[in-house]
């Protein structure tokens, strides 16, 4: 024999409980309501048996015949009295409590069935109580004459049936409104069992839970960021990777946008306020891309993912490409120099070759020597030495300043490489569109301050605009296809101010635009020159010297004059 089994569908769930419910409530509130009822009705059968027995006792006629134990009259008048009231029956004793009066005149004469003496003794009695013609509700109070002397007792009793009656009149009113009451219930239910199903998806109870755990599971497994959003832009929910990329807080869920991220273009972006597919944004040094997708109830889900590697890689790229241009350039570079030695040799001119030989040593090892002594640290020389050959590829100059100086003391030598790097991308790029131009790098060190400025002789960035160049997605340039524009300086932006750094954008002495950066606590106390022993070039600089607008640097060369090595120069 098979057993019923409980609905696995969530409305028939619902449904079923619901209406189990509803009936439960019904017939309990219906139950409550009728034990007050019939307690109620039974009082009132009391009551008014009560009051027939006060109004019989007080006929002196019966009061005579019960002290003459006349039973004749009595009874005549008990029936008349019974008849006219409609009670069950009107017993009149005398003072043995033998019956004077009696619906069966047959029981006329014999002692009552009940317990005569408080009413003998002078008090008025109501109860429920058996007697022979049944349950009753009854009255009894004693028989008086005029003088007030007791010479017997009244009782009436008003028959169970009677209030039966009347409950089941009464019944008949409550059923019906509790049968109301159940109908809109279970109409209501049904109601809310075809939404539920519409909203389930007419879904198991074991499939939901076997959802959510699911759910659980793959928000937190994935890869990438997951932000879901209410209506009201608050956060309901965040897995472990989208808490990562975004720095979120410990309980950010119910928090809005703008509590929990700093004002800017990531913020923005989570909460609509710039809309589109593959949305770039920064996050301290992480590049995320941004995808906003609404939901019918009014909110969104957000999905991130970090480009921050894959940037990087794209960056090396480009470098490595750049770096097998420059030296296919300058393979043809030599090629045309050993050509021009072989004239020199073939003709005979050998001491013309011999100077020519030692000019391009010489050469080289004086812009080697420079570099080191300007740039002790190796990381930073070899972004130079790889930005001056990209630079020199596409047509522009990438100069050292001579009052430039680095020691090997760098605290954090990826955030500086990062800063420089970029700064020195957006300067060549501004460059080579139309080629030629020059950029001028300057290092210099006040104490354990780092401060770097970067010009280009390019056409400048207009005041108005000077803001926006820092803006995440903003940029003056088209964007290539493998990779978006607008954030190189938001994240230079971004990693300098982390450091409790500031960076200033104004017009260059190269007329172009000059970005001046000041690096707090970005070198080691104890690899810096102290001011006893003439500091870098005559002493450390100031720290003021970026509220003033410049660096003091050498005079770099008119962009058209001939330089003998394409980084530093004399």
């Amino acid at each position: 024999m098979k057993h019923p089994r409980w609905p696995r569908r969530v409305f028939a769930q619902l449904l079923l409980s619901q209406t189990v419910v509803t009936v439960g409530v019904t017939v309990v509130t219906a139950g409550l309501f009728l034990a007050p009822v019939s307690s109620e009705l039974d009082h009132d059968a009391m009551q008014r048996a009560l009051s027939i027995a006060q109004a019989t006792a007080s006929d002196e006629v019966i009061a005579r015949a019960a002290e003459a134990r006349d039973s004749a009259t009595a009874q005549r008048n008990a029936e008349q009295i019974r008849l006219a009231t409609g009670a069950s029956f009107v017993v009149v004793t005398d003072l043995d409590g033998i019956r004077l009066s009696h619906t069966d005149p047959d029981r006329i004469g014999q002692r009552v069935s009940t317990d005569p003496e408080p009413a003998l003794g002078g008090r008025s009695v109501t109860a429920i109580q058996e007697g022979t013609l049944g349950r009753t509700a009854r009255g009894k109070v004693p028989l008086r004459i005029a003088g007030g002397r007791i010479v017997g007792e009244v009782s009436v009793g008003i028959s169970d049936d009677s209030i039966r009656r009347r409950l089941l009149k009464m019944l008949t009113g409550i059923l019906l409104c509790a049968g109301a009451g159940l109908a809109a219930g279970t109409v209501a239910t049904l109601a809310l069992a075809r939404r539920l199903k519409r909203r389930t998806h007419n879904i198991a109870v074991a499939d939901i839970s076997a959802l959510l755990v699911e759910r659980e599971a793959m928000l937190h497994g994935i890869r990438e960021g997951m932000v879901a959003l209410d209506e009201r832009g608050r956060i309901r929910l965040a897995n472990d990777e989208a808490v990562r990329l975004l720095g979120l807080p410990a309980g950010c869920a119910g928090r809005p946008i703008d509590e929990v991220l700093p004002p800017g273009r990531l913020a923005d972006v989570l909460a609509g306020q710039i809309t589109g597919a593959d949305l770039p944004a920064v996050r301290d040094d992480r590049v995320l891309v941004v995808n906003r997708m609404a939901t019918a109830e009014g909110g969104a889900v957000v999905t991130l993912r970090d480009r921050t590697e894959l940037e990087s890689l794209v960056r090396e790229l480009d470098t490595t490409r750049s770096l097998t241009e420059a030296l296919r350039a300058q393979d043809h570079e030599h090629a045309n120099r050993m050509h021009t030695l072989l004239g020199l040799l073939e003709l005979g001119r050998h001491e013309q070759a011999v100077a020519f030989i030692s000019e391009q040593s010489g050469s080289h090892a004086a812009v080697a020597a420079r570099i080191a002594e300007q740039v002790q640290d190796p990381h930073v020389a070899a972004l130079l030495a790889g930005k001056a050959a990209v630079a020199g590829e596409r047509g522009v100059r990438l100069v050292v300043a001579p009052a430039a100086h680095l020691p090997d003391a760098v605290v954090d030598t990826r955030t500086l490489v990062t800063v420089l790097g970029n700064l020195i991308d957006n300067a060549v790029d501004a460059l080579a569109p139309g080629g030629g131009g020059r950029v001028a790098v300057t290092l210099a060190a006040a104490g354990s301050t780092l401060l770097i400025e970067v010009a280009d002789s390019g056409p400048g960035v207009p005041e108005e605009l000077r803001e926006r160049v820092f803006e995440e997605g903003w940029s003056s340039k088209d964007a290539p296809a493998h990779r978006p524009r607008g954030l190189g300086l938001a994240m230079v932006r971004r990693l300098v101010e982390r450091t409790g750094g500031r960076i200033v954008l104004d017009g260059g002495p190269l007329g172009g635009a000059r970005f001046t950066v000041e690096l707090p606590e970005a070198l080691h106390d104890g690899g810096m020159c102290d001011a006893a022993s003439g500091g870098l070039h005559g002493g450390p600089l100031p720290a003021e010297s970026l509220a003033e607008g410049a660096l003091p640097t050498a005079d770099v060369p008119h962009p058209g004059d001939q330089l003998t090595a394409p980084l530093v120069e004399a």
